[in-house]
């Protein structure tokens, strides 16, 4: 019956993500928020809806390895598993706008939750600074949006629904669907955390672990569906757009709001801090010098992106049951693969900027 509840509440927490986005996106459509400001908060916030749900009911059950794994988890594989799937689709353009602001955002975003967590607890204190961030991020994609009255409206109109007279007379389902959509998150929530936590101790498997894996693989979900759909559309920065804006609000709203709620902070194990926090940072600081390279994300990039993926989780699965070639797979890792990436990335960089450079000199001329 656990097992069952445990899927059962997967479903729910889809289906109610799904018509959150839906009736959300198409209530901003009518009130005319600008299509960047709603891919980047009202979107992305749609998206990570079940993180949302289940980290804020995990945090105020006091399980908070259950609500930081998710939350952590489903950043690295946001990045990884999403980007990548959908680099592999077709290679993914990078607006100048996500690698001037959104991506440093991310980044310091999950620098500030490290530093935050290094006593090992982000109390009170801690979850208001993280709020207070979200509210300049998207005070300042709002100041940033009302430039933005150009290309980007048939983008939107063609995402969700392009006549705004028509779509007006139906603003009541609209809000149905954000009302029923919210309800199935709760009860989706409700049910997975409770069912996870029963399969972890009888499984003899920590909370942290299911969190990072489990969980965090069902509740991002929606934003799997929105980059795959959007690539195989060949869509402008929607696959790219929603993975950073998720990120962003998972580390800052939806973390801010689990340290507020949890009766006494959230802890922040030592394996937290020894390793899935500085792999979630490193994944994030990768996306850099994929991203600046011709403004694209590549196919054979696409590719390392799922294949770490694939490496990560199996590293924590090994590490959960302790086996014999644990050690061998970390030095792997560590001594070879991981540095090998590094220095393509490195070259991949370098060449790239010898050709800019190379092209602008050939312009003063």
């Amino acid at each position: 019956m656990e097992y069952l509840s445990f899927f059962s509440g997967l479903i729910l927490l889809t289906v109610g993500a799904e018509l959150l986005i839906r009736g959300a996106s198409r209530l901003a459509f009518i009130l005319g928020i600008s299509p960047l400001l709603v891919g980047l908060t009202v979107v992305a916030l749609g998206t990570s809806s079940p993180e949302l749900v289940v980290s804020l009911v995990a945090s105020s059950a006091g399980q908070t390895d259950l609500a930081l794994g998710n939350l952590v988890g489903s950043n690295i594989m946001n990045v990884l598993l999403l980007l990548g799937l959908s680099a592999l689709i077709i290679p993914l353009m990078v607006s100048h706008r996500l690698l001037r602001i959104d991506v440093p955002v991310m980044i310091l975003a999950s620098l500030l939750v490290l530093l935050l967590g290094l006593n090992g607890r982000i109390g009170l204190g801690d979850g208001i600074i993280l709020l207070a961030g979200s509210i300049g991020y998207i005070t300042y994609s709002f100041y940033i949006s009302k430039k933005d009255i150009g290309g980007e409206q048939d983008e939107f109109s063609m995402e969700y629904g392009g006549n705004k007279t028509h779509e007006r007379k139906r603003w009541w389902l609209f809000t149905l669907f954000v009302l029923v959509g919210l309800a199935l998150l709760i009860l989706g929530s409700r049910w997975m955390v409770e069912s996870a936590v029963f399969i972890a101790r009888r499984l003899g498997i920590s909370e942290l672990i299911i969190g990072l894996t489990i969980i965090a693989a069902g509740t991002s979900l929606p934003e799997l569906a929105t980059s795959v759909i959007a690539s195989l559309k060949g869509q402008r920065d929607i696959a790219i757009g929603n993975v950073v804006g998720s990120n962003i609000m998972n580390l800052l709203v939806i973390l801010g709001l689990s340290a507020v709620v949890a009766p006494d902070g959230l802890q922040v194990s030592s394996a937290m801090l020894r390793f899935d926090l500085p792999v979630m940072i490193v994944v994030l600081l990768a996306c850099l010098p994929v991203f600046f390279t011709e403004n694209k994300i590549s196919r054979w990039e696409g590719g390392i992106f799922v294949a770490y993926y694939i490496a990560y989780v199996l590293y924590l699965i090994l590490a959960s049951i302790q086996h014999e070639h644990l050690d061998k797979f970390t030095w792997v890792m560590a001594g070879f693969v991981i540095p090998l990436t590094i220095i393509t990335l490195v070259v991949v960089a370098a060449g790239y900027l010898c050709k800019v450079k190379s092209k602008n000199a050939k312009i003063k001329e």
